[in-house]
């Protein structure tokens, strides 16, 4: 699992590699709170690397989201597939975000 940051201008993507699970969660956290405190509110996740994702991986997401939104920001996913697009159209996720 691995984790990328770029800023670019206000817009900022965070492209997520590998699994997102209970044990590769804690480690995104630190991004997510970073992001929030910097008040970054454009970001992109991109998801086109990812290849598995379990509930706390996706609790991850959600939360970026709502921080994110509460201040007047938006987060998008893209590149979900497979096990990761499954996960997200099952829990209706796929509606909520934008996904390209």
């Amino acid at each position: 699992m691995n984790f990328k940051r770029t800023d670019q201008g206000d817009r900022t993507i965070l492209k997520i590699e590998g699994s997102l699970d209970a044990v590769s969660t804690p480690d995104i956290r630190p991004i997510i709170d970073s992001l929030v405190s910097e008040k970054r509110l454009v970001v992109d996740v991109d998801c086109s690397s990812l290849r598995l994702v379990d509930s706390s991986g996706v609790g991850a997401i959600v939360a970026l989201y709502k921080r994110i939104k509460a201040l007047g920001g938006n987060v998008a996913v893209s590149g979900l597939r497979d096990q990761p697009l499954a996960i997200f159209k099952l829990l209706r996720l796929d509606r909520v975000f934008k996904s390209e």
